[in-house]
């Protein structure tokens, strides 16, 4: 079906001093897969447009109000989202596949990949890169990894698309750098994969996936029990192997440590009305009943029934007036 592009009415509005366009990408699967739309709207004096609600600008211009309403990341995105590479994980997984048939022929082949600081200094600058496609091990596991990479992938370039999967993976690139040539040690790729598949929980946490194809679990109780996993590695191991850790998150950091501070206020300020509403709730003069004769509540004993006699006042059964026998 053909849908109609407001490109006339676009432009009419567009040169209004009054008028915001507000454009909104949303990406599936890819920009190739991207889906545009757009909200158009004349303002007047009460803030409602012609053709839908935009907030009312009295002194702010266009340029203003973008930047105040994006974040980092959008503003990042909006100028450098060409450097975004589509199909970024497939293209690892691919590498990793042939890099794991080189080592499955020769297993010293690893060593002239792997971030070595000491060797780069010495001009092996390639290493830099290669060590990410470095698999962790040499069995055939190594199809199940790589698919589940791949299910990681495609998923988070869902989510955010090519520009900010790429950013992401290249931060975390550059923190294993810095932290390996800061500590001197040879570092793996295996925590900046694992970074990944913590982004992915914090977009897809009721996924389900199927260990050895029989045990149904959701993605969330996966990384919460790798959580606990890095966290005891964290507390029992050397100080590069925290550096690696930090190093390798940091990426996540970045991305969902804003987004986390929120959440964490806001469940804290929800408790505290909570609280606030609960013990207000529970003030001793706010009781639906009061007993005339012992002063018992429902707050004091919620056990208890209440009746209203026939003098209006209200009592406990306990202390319910006896019907008078007529003489």
């Amino acid at each position: 079906m053909h849908r109609h592009e407001p490109t006339g009415e676009k432009n009419y509005f567009r040169a209004q001093p009054h008028v915001l366009i507000v454009k909104r990408r949303f990406f599936r699967r890819g920009l190739a897969h991207a889906r545009n739309l757009a909200q158009v709207g004349a303002i007047d004096s009460t803030g409602r447009g012609r053709f839908g609600e935009l907030p009312y600008l009295e002194n702010q211009t266009r340029e203003s109000y973008a930047a105040t309403h994006m974040t980092l990341l959008d503003k990042l995105e909006r100028r450098f989202g060409f450097l975004g590479i589509p199909g970024l994980i497939r293209i690892v997984i691919g590498f990793t596949a042939l890099v794991w048939a080189l080592m499955w022929l020769n297993p010293n082949f690893r060593f002239a990949l792997d971030l070595d600081p000491a060797r780069i200094c010495h001009g092996e600058v390639w290493r830099l890169i290669t060590y990410i496609f470095v698999p962790q091990t040499l069995s055939f596991w190594i199809v199940l990894a790589l698919w589940f990479l791949w299910f990681i992938g495609e998923g988070l370039e869902r989510a955010w698309g090519p520009f900010r999967l790429t950013l992401y993976f290249f931060v975390g690139m550059i923190g294993t750098t810095i932290a390996a040539f800061f500590f001197g040690s040879n570092f793996s790729n295996g925590m900046l994969i694992a970074s990944l598949f913590f982004a992915f929980a914090r977009f897809y946490p009721d996924e389900v996936i199927y260990i050895l194809f029989i045990l149904p679990v959701k993605i969330k109780w996966l990384a919460w029990i790798f959580a606990a996993f890095l966290l005891l590695g964290f507390v029992l191991n050397s100080n590069s192997y925290r550096a690696a850790l930090i190093a390798a998150f940091a990426n996540y950091f970045i991305f969902f440590g804003p987004e986390i501070i929120h959440q964490a206020r806001h469940r804290q300020e929800v408790t505290t009305r909570r609280r606030r509403f609960e013990a207000h709730s529970r003030n001793a003069d706010d009781v639906l009943h009061r007993c005339a004769v012992c002063g018992a509540t429902e707050l004091t004993d919620p056990t208890l029934d209440f009746r209203v006699a026939r003098d209006g006042e209200e009592y406990c059964m306990a202390h319910l007036p006896k019907a008078q026998t007529p003489g």
